[in-house]
């Protein structure tokens, strides 16, 4: 401490004190443009104008935001231009008042630069709430003097606008991205019903260049269960109007004049909450279910008419088979094993989807409970044929009695018999299968004809079978026709 301010007393250092703070501000509040400062050796003047105009006339010459604040944050001025940007009457905006504005991670980002800003110039983007609308700032922060004084004047650049539209040219590029991507045709129509864009997969089924023309014009559209009361153009307008349409089926008439049946669904066109602005009309193939429905009920319907011969096949082995038994038990015998045929051929029908059935499996699955194809007793040659399954129900009847008739009286009742099943002609209309036993007893021909012969010769329709009852053994030789 000098001599001089030694001497002062406490009543005068008190009033110097209140002096420099009152002058400070005023430098602040802008009520003085000089400060005249004496020292020992000179007096010494700290300007506040600058080019004959005060930092706040400079200010308020600029066409964007600008505030000027003090190396402790505080603000010193704010130019009109900010106080319009942030709504607020010109002059009273605060330091406060302007952090209120901001988030956490704002304030951080704005704090930040106002630090940084009194070394060098420096940038920052930050987001901030202006009454019910969210506004993006550029701000450039630079360092100033302006007397005594220092600090940085940062400026407010309103970005929204352009962050806006950078975020429509985004919103843009992704619904296109996502309309390239969906499987499903998609098309896009504005208010006016006009088509503004579709993908690939709409190209496919509209008429050539859709963008601008109607829905309708784009795209020939045909409802079969609605008849007249519907129509392209009324999918649109229920759309647009706010009204969802969902799962309709249609009939589309696509450019090279098939007919594809689709799905459609459509739905309002929302834009950032506003009012509609068109409709967005998804389209899906249903040719593959179209087609499975359409087999399936071929399917059902040949089951149910497979289902009806067999019940009459079996009310007609039934009334045959107690015909031509004495007793209930060679009934229920003979009866349960043709039953039994029909079910193991049945089995091997379901288990190759009703299409077609080899002779050969035919034959192992009738012979399976007295002998196997490979144990040597059974012989077979060419039976690698396959008949439709009408054919093979028959056949496998005739196999049966073929069968119980060889285990009852033929070469399977005793451990020398053999059997050969063997293709043996070829012809236009039919094929023949021999089935010929040896090495069992001796054979004479039956008194009398029974049910099992009368199967066998009836049951291949215009092929049937012939019976010899040689003394070798039985050969029989089916003819089955090629239809």
């Amino acid at each position: 401490m000098t001599s001089a301010v030694a001497a002062l007393s406490r009543a005068e250092l008190e009033a110097r004190l209140e002096e420099a703070e009152e002058t400070l501000r005023a430098i602040r509040d802008g009520e003085i443009d000089a400060v005249v400062v004496r020292g020992a050796d000179a007096e010494q003047v700290f300007t506040l104008e600058g080019g004959g105009q005060s930092y706040r006339t400079f200010m308020e010459a600029m066409d964007v935001g600008a505030a000027a604040f003090d190396q402790d944050g505080q603000l010193l001025y704010a130019n009109q231009a900010l106080c319009a940007l942030l709504d607020c009457a010109h002059g009273s905006l605060t330091a406060p008042a302007l952090i209120a504005l901001l988030d956490p991670v704002n304030q951080a980002a704005f704090r930040g630069l106002q630090a940084q800003a009194q070394r060098e110039r420096q940038s920052a983007e930050i987001h901030l709430r202006v009454g019910d609308a969210e506004r993006s700032m550029l701000l450039t922060g630079t360092p100033l003097e302006f007397g005594v004084v220092r600090g940085a004047a940062i400026t407010f650049t309103d970005i929204s606008e352009r962050e806006q539209a950078a975020a429509a040219r985004e919103s843009e590029r992704l619904a296109r991205a996502i309309l390239a991507s969906a499987n499903e045709a998609v098309i896009v129509c504005d208010r006016a019903g006009r088509v503004t864009h579709l993908n690939g997969a709409a190209t496919r089924i509209c008429a050539e260049a859709p963008v601008g023309k109607t829905f309708a014009e784009a795209i020939a559209l045909g409802f079969p269960e609605a008849s007249e009361l519907m129509s392209s153009d009324d999918i649109v307008a229920m759309a647009t109007a706010g009204l969802p349409v969902q799962g309709l089926e249609a009939a589309v008439r696509t450019p090279s004049a098939t007919i594809t049946d689709v799905m459609i669904s459509a739905a309002p066109l929302m834009v950032s909450g506003e009012r509609t602005q068109g409709c967005v009309v998804t389209l899906i193939d249903l040719s593959q279910r179209k087609a499975a429905e359409r087999h399936q009920a071929l399917l059902m319907g040949e089951l149910d008419h497979r289902v009806k011969n067999t019940l009459t096949m079996v009310m007609a082995i039934c009334a045959r088979t107690a015909a031509h038994e004495r007793t209930i038990e060679d009934f229920q015998k003979s009866f349960t094993g043709r039953i039994q045929a029909l079910a193991a051929t049945h089995t091997l029908l379901s288990n190759a989807s009703w299409q077609s059935l080899q002779i050969r499996d035919l034959l192992a699955a009738e012979l399976a409970p007295f002998a196997s194809l490979s144990g040597g007793r059974i012989v077979t040659e060419g039976l690698d044929i396959a008949v439709e399954a009408r054919t093979a129900v028959s056949l496998g009847l005739v196999f049966h009695e073929l069968t119980t008739n060889a285990v009852k009286y033929g070469a399977l009742s005793v451990p020398s018999g053999r059997i050969s099943v063997r293709r043996v002609e070829t012809g236009d209309e039919s094929l023949t299968i021999e089935w010929q036993e040896h090495d069992g007893p001796p054979v004479a021909p039956p008194q009398s004809s029974g049910f099992g012969q009368t199967l066998i010769s009836r049951s291949l329709g215009s092929g049937g079978a012939t019976l010899e009852f040689r003394p070798a053994g039985v050969v029989c030789r089916i003819s089955i026709p090629r239809s």
